[in-house]
């Protein structure tokens, strides 16, 4: 039996036809997961804030070069599959007549490096951006303290705290400081922007902003226990008047916080959500490591204890609007 090899054009009308419905197919089924993600449902892709725009804007370049690769080695599948398949009639093997290309070489080690390249390099520098509170504005600080399983927020300049509920001003940065009195957690608003860890006697950084008024979904995105998918919490952003009433009304209608009532938010267990004029001074880490959110610009304070406070003065630092 001699051996032959198969041409282009070997494959007949049945075989491009074949060809053109496994395209075809691969086009509906992309549309398909295209269109499905289209619904407000998912909160990804409907930012409504500076932060969660850019990641998003990432994500989507980074979804777009990955796509392109995933779709050029699916065409190239269905082509190998359908030109090169076993059929009645053609019973001689392929002999592939393999020969080095230095050409061929460079172009799929180039390309990769490339799109490597499109994605990182985008990646690092708004990772950088994003680290940096917008000049000339003053933040909003929210000290941040995830329990179990419920989540607790104070808010140092007006002195007063909710559970499992947030209130924010439209169009102002807020400097959440993020710690935990528990197990180590998450602390995430997908449509604001991306999560920061809390972990027990840190305090980490993260600024996000919403530059529309409504109320948007938070949670815990850190297994921490039993009860850890309970941690929801609400974000209501308000106008900034509207903002400056619910503090006055909180400050003259609620109670507030006692250190006894603090510990029994610490126990164990979920709770639904509360409001307090003032809470216990100790319920914030008096010492941390110092975290840098904007290479100079904020350095989170270091209270506490004699040679960390004068590390602190010594270096520049500035301690947050709203602390003692």
């Amino acid at each position: 039996m001699t051996q032959r090899r198969w041409s282009r054009g070997s494959i007949g009308p049945a075989g491009g036809s074949s060809a053109r419905r496994i395209l075809a197919g691969a086009v509906v089924a992309a549309l398909g997961m295209l269109a499905s993600g289209c619904g407000r449902q998912y909160v990804l892709l409907h930012p409504v804030g500076p932060v969660g725009h850019s990641e998003l804007r990432l994500m989507l370049l980074a979804g777009g070069a990955m796509a392109v690769v995933i779709l050029f080695v699916c065409v190239l599948l269905a082509i190998a599959a359908v030109r090169f398949r076993d059929r009645q009639g053609r019973r001689a093997p392929y002999v592939p007549d393999w020969h080095q290309s230095r050409i061929l070489e460079s172009i799929w080690f180039i390309i990769p490096v490339l799109i490597v390249a499109i994605i990182a390099v985008p990646t690092v520098r708004q990772t950088y951006a994003l680290a940096q509170v917008p000049q000339a504005r003053k933040p909003l600080v929210v000290d941040v303290t995830s329990l179990s399983w419920k989540w607790f927020f104070e808010y140092p300049s007006a002195h007063v705290a909710t559970v499992n509920h947030l209130v924010l001003p439209v169009g102002k940065p807020v400097l959440f400081e993020l710690t935990a009195d528990s197990a180590m957690n998450t602390f995430w608003v997908p449509q604001l922007g991306g999560m920061e860890y809390t972990m027990p006697g840190e305090v980490l950084p993260l600024w996000l902003q919403a530059d529309h008024t409504g109320v948007y979904w938070g949670h815990s995105s850190n297994f921490s226990g039993l009860q850890f998918e309970k941690m929801f919490f609400s974000v209501k952003v308000v106008s900034a008047s509207g903002f400056s009433s619910w503090v006055r009304q909180t400050r003259r209608s609620d109670p507030a916080l006692t250190a006894a009532a603090y510990r029994r938010l610490r126990a164990f267990g979920t709770t639904g959500t509360a409001t307090y004029s003032g809470y216990p001074s100790g319920s914030f880490p008096k010492v941390t490591h110092r975290f840098t959110l904007t290479g100079g610009q904020y350095v989170p304070a270091v209270r506490g204890y004699g040679q960390m406070q004068m590390g602190m003065a010594g270096s520049g630092g500035t301690m947050p609007a709203g602390r003692p």
